[in-house]
């Protein structure tokens, strides 16, 4: 980072919002004051988000949230990702020469699932109306917004993907905006106006279906106007473990919340003299994600092919044998079987006065998704479909109508029935191992929300850029951990690279409920913050 901020917990009674960008929290947190719920403003802040910082985010992308819904005790989990087209076809694919889908072309576009997302959640816990919801979005779409510091180099690097039609230009025009500057984006505002006054049928039956429809086909891709129309968002039950005594929850896969469980299994069984000094505890988190890693990213893909997994999976009996293959002095090395880029998405966390809480992720996965911009609607499709295989004997291998494996992953802790966090940590690769990291940083060491963010990350990246080596696995670490732990780390034989922090090492949000008190903490890898009522 460019400088160290000192940031405090944010403290509330009447309901708090923290995400990645100031004025995503002030919308959330505006519509608190307008007597909505978590939901309310949880949505609120992924439709400005999706104006302010649009190469992470936007109703060209996918949505999964948990809500916790205080009246009755209960956690509720959404799944609103897209599935691959009626007509998606491996064997096209591999007849072309692909070994996997490329990112930037049509074929990498699965049915955007966000707006159906949005109206799914607000219509079951909401009182307020989309309406009202997402005039705040349009409002910044039309009239202007100041472009924010981190989102400006964010916006810088993603804009060589961007495949614009010269006539209707929005993200560059014709380069990305700086930081300071007033950008709008009226073809965005169009499309968000069409939302605002149709409801979902603005998007997933209008013109708006017609043009993403007939785009996809120009270019050679296989989305037609019904499998927009006929995607559906699926109100699904969320998996969770215990770990020294909470109980943790995530949504089920497609989503890889799965591997977060996992890796807390498998670390909650190490005593604290196994454990021991600093460094022994970072060499064995990095094992820790590694195990999880191992068995959890090849098997997440639609629910309906996990499923079958899943108990094992979780069970303590798998969590103490990989426990037991951890080389308590040496890394092991790590064969990836699938590989996960990207670092750009929204997190979004929110409380009310209701007692209600919602942990909510939006993303188009790699910045501005697959650099496909429809015409006149300002709407970047995500490319999750990249998230597919295309060897046949993959669980995850493409096929008309599944879900790909998603990294997008909203988390909550509740403890003796009662919610105790509301908490999140996007970032591609990293939102996994972020999550463990945060969660032990709250857990076993009992920090604040803002202390549990502030800790210094590592993360595992199991390949090669330069050599292209798939087999060799890295550790990035941050420069602001103690250096006696940045020289003794690589006596474990671990590929240590020390880089500044950034958001690659993630982008948390938390709120902490502590009776009445709600506590937030915003990343210091972001440019966003935690706005209390």
């Amino acid at each position: 980072m460019k400088f160290n901020s000192r940031r405090s917990n944010v403290l509330s009674t009447r309901g708090t919002v923290a995400t990645s960008q100031p004025l995503a929290a002030e919308a959330g947190a505006n519509i608190l004051r307008k007597g909505g719920t978590a939901a309310d403003a949880a949505v609120a802040a992924a439709a400005v988000l999706n104006v302010v910082e649009p190469m992470s985010t936007g109703i060209g992308g996918d949505v999964f949230a948990l809500y916790y819904q205080a009246s009755d005790k209960k956690m509720y989990a959404l799944n609103s990702s897209g599935r691959a087209p009626q007509k998606a076809d491996p064997e096209q694919l591999i007849n072309m020469g692909y070994d996997q889908i490329p990112p930037t072309s049509p074929y990498s576009v699965s049915i955007p699932g966000a707006v159906m997302g949005w109206d799914e959640i607000v219509n079951k816990f909401g009182k307020l109306d989309l309406k009202t919801i997402i005039e705040p979005a349009y409002d910044y779409a039309l009239n202007g917004f100041p472009v924010s510091e981190v989102i400006a180099d964010g916006w810088k690097s993603s804009t060589s993907k961007i495949k614009e039609d010269p006539n209707y230009p929005e993200f560059l025009n014709p380069d990305a905006p700086k930081f300071g500057s007033i950008k709008k984006l009226p073809y965005l505002a169009n499309s968000l106006k069409l939302i605002m006054d149709n409801g979902v049928d603005g998007f997933y039956k209008s013109d708006i279906a017609t043009k993403i429809s007939n785009h996809i086909q120009k270019l050679g891709g296989w989305i037609e106007k019904s499998d927009i129309e006929n995607h559906k968002a699926d109100w699904v039950e969320p998996i969770k473990t215990n770990y020294r005594g909470h109980t943790v929850w995530q949504c089920p896969p497609n989503t890889w919340g799965l591997v977060v469980l996992m890796a807390l299994n498998i670390y909650e069984g190490f005593s604290k003299s196994e454990i021991g000094d600093p460094t022994k505890e970072l060499h064995l988190k990095i094992e820790t994600i590694k195990a999880a890693f191992s068995d959890g990213l090849f098997n997440i893909t639609d629910f309906d092919v996990t499923k079958n997994v899943l108990p094992n999976l979780l069970s303590d009996d798998y969590a103490k044998n990989k426990r037991e293959q951890i080389n308590h002095n040496k890394a092991i090395s790590y064969e990836p079987t699938i590989r996960v880029d990207s670092n750009n998405t929204v997190y979004i966390t929110t409380a009310d006065k209701y007692g209600n809480a919602c942990s909510f992720i939006n993303s188009l996965y790699m910045g501005f998704g697959s650099g496909i911009v429809v015409p006149e609607t300002g709407i970047a499709l995500q490319n999750r479909g990249a998230g597919f295989s295309l060897d046949k004997n993959h669980p995850n291998y493409l096929a008309p109508n599944k879900r790909p494996f998603h990294t997008l992953i909203p988390g909550m802790v509740t403890k003796d029935g009662e919610l105790k966090y509301s908490y999140g940590v996007m970032g591609g690769m990293q939102q996994a191992q972020g999550h463990f990291q945060v969660l032990s940083n709250l857990i076993d060491k009992n920090l604040t929300p803002q202390e549990a963010l502030n800790e210094p990350r590592f993360s595992v990246v199991p390949w090669d850029d330069d050599e292209k080596d798939q087999k060799k696995d890295s550790v990035l670490l941050e420069s602001i951990f103690d250096s006696k732990i940045l020289s003794q780390i690589k006596n474990y034989g671990h590929n240590i690279i020390v880089n500044d922090p950034s958001p690659m090492f993630g982008g948390g949000q938390v709120i902490e409920i502590n009776g009445k008190i709600m506590i937030a903490g915003s990343e210091p890898r972001k440019d966003g913050q935690a706005v209390g009522l």
